[in-house]
């Protein structure tokens, strides 16, 4: 587990909600100014199709987008950055106008078929893709490069596994595929040896 994490998360009143539930609060000492990711970390990132990012508003009002693309659209840059580029949407610009003016970010990344969960904190900044090609050609899938309006770029401060206990497995249309792919094949051949048979 990241000390960081937990160092900036168990606040005072965060303290006083376990004494008061548990009879006990969490101490964090000797936390590190950040926790770099480890390589089962940046696999685990390399192998999301999507995840959710929150922001915090001027308003104090949490946001909470979901962003999604082909695998691994989430880059690893090194240990503490992470980068992902931002395509044509809705306009609105929620978090491009968040991160504006509060740049703490979470991120929530799930894999629901091995029912596993990273949450990530980190300040986030983001970049005019007209203003950095190279950037875009770094990051950007190749086939959607000319969509990309905006790049974020996230500074990870620490991270946390959360347990695998309450999360429903789900599976990707792809993932059903690859399972069924073998029981396709056998009700083929079994339906062969019926036809075989009944001649």
């Amino acid at each position: 587990m990241a000390t960081k994490y937990l160092d900036l998360t168990f606040t005072d009143s965060v303290r006083r909600a376990q004494q008061q539930y548990y009879g006990r609060a969490g101490v964090i000492t000797g936390a590190p100014e950040r926790d770099p990711l480890s390589q089962a970390e940046a696999e685990f990132i390399a192998a999301r199709d999507s995840f959710y990012l929150g922001s915090i508003s001027e308003s104090g009002w949490p946001y909470i987008q979901h962003r999604g693309g082909t695998q691994g659209f989430l880059r690893v840059i090194d240990d503490t950055t992470l980068a992902f580029a931002d395509y044509k949407g809705n306009r609105q610009l929620l978090t491009t106008g968040n991160v504006s003016v509060n740049d703490r970010v979470a991120l929530f990344l799930m894999d629901y078929k091995n029912r596993a969960r990273l949450k990530i904190l980190g300040h986030a900044r983001v970049e005019d893709a007209r203003f950095h090609p190279e950037l875009v050609a770094q990051i950007a899938d190749s086939n959607m490069r000319s969509s990309v309006e905006r790049l974020v770029f996230i500074d990870i401060v620490s991270f946390d596994w959360n347990c695998p206990k309450y999360i429903t497995p789900r599976y990707s249309i792809g993932e059903v595929e690859e399972l069924a792919e073998p029981l396709r094949k056998r009700i083929a051949e079994l339906e062969a040896q019926l036809r075989a048979y009944s001649k």
